[in-house]
C-alpha cells in the first residue's frame, strides 16, 4: 500500500510527464493502488485516479472499479469527494456505465451525498443526454425499488431543467420508447410522474403528440377490458388514468373513448363504485370527470343509446314534485333531496352530447317521457331559484377578505353551481330544446372560451414528487353547504376543493398488483 508521500511524488510524475504520461503506466497504478491505504490515502486516491483517467484506456475498469470503492466507502467525507469526481470517467463508451453507476448511487439518505448525486448525473446529461438515458433506464427496468422510484422522480424534476440543445429530438424520442417499456408494469404514482415527464417533452406538445399520450393512457385504464364497480382498485386505476387524460383533451384531440366507456360501462354502475380512498364521494369524482371530458367528444358510434343512458341517469337526480294533498299540503313527510353537484355535472355532459343529437329529446323520446322530464325541470328550476335567491342574499355586500372565509368560499361555488344548471334548464325548456349556452363547471377557473377552443394544458400533479408515497391521495376534508330550511330545502352538494391527487396503490404486469421486490446487488 502507497503512503501518502509515495502517492505525492507518483502524482508528480505523472503532472510532469505532460504528453507522455501515457508512459508511466506504473506511476498510475500506484495511486491506484492509494485505494487500499488508510484515510489520508484514500483522499487522495479519489482525487488523482480522475485527474489521470483518460491517458490509461486499458487501466479504464481498474480505474473505474477503484473509485467504486471510494464510493462506497465508510468515511462520509471520501464517499462524498469520489462522487463528485465521477463525471471525469464519462467518457466515450464508459458513460452509460458511469450513468448507471450514479443512477444507483442515487438510493443514498445523505442529503448532500443525494445532490452531488444529482449534480453528477445533471453533468453527463450535457455530455451525452442519449448514454445517460441509457443508464438511468437500465436502472429504472431492473434495479433495486429504492433506486427504481429515485431514478424516476430524477427524471420528473431534473428534466424540464435541461436547456434545448441537450433535450433534442432525437432524445425525447428515446425518452418516450423506453418510457413505453417502463409502462408496461408501473405503480400508479409511477404512472402519474411518467406522464408528467412526456407531457412536459416539445416534441410531444403538437396534436399528434397530444394524441400519443392519449393512446398511453386509454392502454393504462384497460378500456378494452369490462369495468368491475366493485373492485377498489379498478375504479382507482380508471378515475386516475383519466385525471391525467383530461389535461390532453382539445377539440383536436378527442376524448370520444373515455365519455363512452363512462356512458356504456360507468354510469350504470355509478351507484355500486367502491373506494378505498376515505370521505371521497367517487359518484361525483366520476361525475366531474365525465362532465370535463364531454366539451371534446367527437363523432360517437352509438350516441343516441349513450345519450339515453346519460338522459336516465340525470333523472334519477331530478326528482317529480311531491304529491300534494287536498289541503295543499305536501302528502309525503319529506320533499326530495335535490343533489345540485351531481345534476350540474350530468345536465352539463347531457347538453354537450345533446349538440350532436339536438332532437334526442323532441324525436327519440315518446310525448309522455318528455312531458315528465319538463316537469322535472320545472320542480327543480323552482327549487334553484330559492337556493338562487338565498345565496345571493347570503354573500349581498361581502367582498375582498369576507369572501375568503371557508363559508362564504362554499357559497360562492355554490351560487356558480346554480347558475349554471339554471342556464341549462332554460337552454332545455326552449322549443325546439336548444344547446347554445356556455357556462363554465364550477370547480374549473372562469375564463371566456370559444365552444371546442383547445385549452392550455395543465399539470396535474404536484410539483415536486415526495419522498414516501403517500397510501392515498391527500384530500382535503369535504365542505358541505347545508343551506337554510324551507320548501325546497335539500343537501346543496359536497365541494371538493383537493388537488388531483396520485395513484393508490401499484401495478403489476397488466394489473394493479405491487410490483415484485428485487434483491440485487452491487450492479456496478
Amino acid at each position: 500500500m502507497p503512503t501518502v508521500e509515495e502517492l505525492y511524488r507518483n502524482y508528480g510524475i505523472l503532472a510532469d510527464a505532460t504528453e507522455q504520461v501515457g508512459q508511466h503506466k506504473d506511476a498510475y497504478q500506484v495511486i491506484l493502488d492509494g485505494v487500499k491505504g488508510g484515510t489520508k490515502e484514500k483522499r487522495l486516491a479519489a482525487q488523482f485516479i480522475p485527474k489521470f483517467f483518460k491517458h490509461f484506456p486499458e487501466l479504464a475498469d481498474s480505474a473505474i472499479n477503484a473509485q467504486l470503492d471510494l464510493c462506497e466507502d465508510e468515511d462520509v467525507s471520501i464517499r462524498r469527494q469520489a462522487i463528485k469526481e465521477l463525471p471525469q470517467f464519462a467518457t466515450g463508451e464508459n458513460l452509460p456505465r458511469v450513468a448507471d453507476i450514479l443512477t444507483q448511487l442515487l438510493q443514498t439518505d445523505d442529503s448532500a451525498e443525494f445532490n452531488l448525486v444529482n449534480n453528477a448525473l445533471l453533468s453527463i446529461f450535457k455530455m451525452d443526454a442519449k448514454g445517460t438515458l441509457g443508464g438511468l433506464f437500465s436502472q429504472i427496468l431492473q434495479g433495486e425499488d429504492i433506486v427504481r422510484e429515485r431514478a424516476i422522480k430524477f427524471l420528473s424534476t431534473k428534466l424540464k431543467t435541461l436547456p434545448d440543445e441537450v433535450l433534442t429530438k432525437e432524445v425525447e424520442e428515446l425518452i418516450l420508447t423506453e418510457s413505453k417499456k417502463v409502462l408496461e408494469d408501473v405503480t400508479g404514482e409511477e404512472f402519474v410522474l411518467f406522464m408528467k415527464i412526456l407531457s412536459g417533452l416539445k416534441s410531444l406538445q403538437t396534436v399528434s403528440g397530444r394524441q400519443q399520450l392519449v393512446e398511453l393512457v386509454a392502454e393504462q385504464a384497460d378500456l378494452e377490458q369490462t369495468f368491475n364497480p366493485s373492485d377498489p382498485d379498478c375504479v382507482d386505476r380508471l378515475l386516475q388514468c383519466t385525471r391525467q387524460a383530461v389535461p390532453l383533451f382539445s377539440k383536436n384531440v378527442h376524448s370520444t373513448r373515455f365519455v363512452t366507456y363512462f356512458c356504456e360501462q360507468v354510469l350504470p354502475n355509478l351507484s355500486s363504485l367502491t373506494t378505498p380512498v376515505e370521505g371521497l364521494d367517487i359518484q361525483l369524482e366520476v361525475l366531474k370527470l365525465l362532465a370535463e371530458m364531454s366539451s371534446f367528444c367527437g363523432d360517437m358510434e352509438k350516441l343516441e343509446t349513450n345519450l339515453r343512458k346519460l338522459f336516465d341517469k340525470l333523472l334519477e337526480y331530478m326528482p317529480l314534485p311531491p304529491e300534494e294533498a287536498e289541503n295543499g299540503e305536501n302528502a309525503g313527510n319529506e320533499e326530495p333531496k335535490l343533489q345540485f353537484s351531481y345534476v350540474e355535472c350530468l345536465l352539463y355532459s347531457f347538453h354537450q352530447l345533446g349538440r350532436k343529437l339536438p332532437d334526442f329529446l323532441t324525436a327519440k323520446l315518446n310525448a309522455e317521457k318528455l312531458k315528465d322530464f319538463k316537469i322535472r325541470l320545472q320542480y327543480f328550476a323552482r327549487g334553484l331559484q330559492v337556493y338562487i335567491r338565498q345565496l345571493r342574499l347570503a354573500l349581498q355586500g361581502k367582498t375582498g377578505e369576507a369572501l375568503k372565509t371557508e363559508e362564504n368560499k362554499i357559497k360562492v361555488v355554490a351560487l356558480k353551481i346554480t347558475n349554471n344548471i339554471n342556464v341549462l334548464i332554460k337552454d332545455l325548456f326552449h322549443i325546439p330544446p336548444s344547446y347554445k349556452s356556455t357556462v363554465t363547471l364550477s370547480w374549473k377557473p372562469v375564463q371566456k372560451v370559444e365552444i371546442g377552443q383547445k385549452r392550455a394544458s395543465e399539470d396535474t400533479t404536484s410539483g415536486s414528487p415526495p419522498k414516501k408515497s403517500p397510501a392515498g391521495p391527500k384530500r382535503d376534508a369535504r365542505q358541505i353547504y347545508n343551506p337554510p330550511s324551507g320548501k325546497y330545502s335539500s343537501n346543496l352538494g359536497n365541494f371538493n376543493y383537493e388537488q388531483r391527487g396520485a395513484f393508490r396503490g401499484s401495478r403489476g404486469g397488466r394489473g394493479w398488483g405491487a410490483r415484485g421486490n428485487r434483491s440485487r446487488g452491487r450492479l456496478y
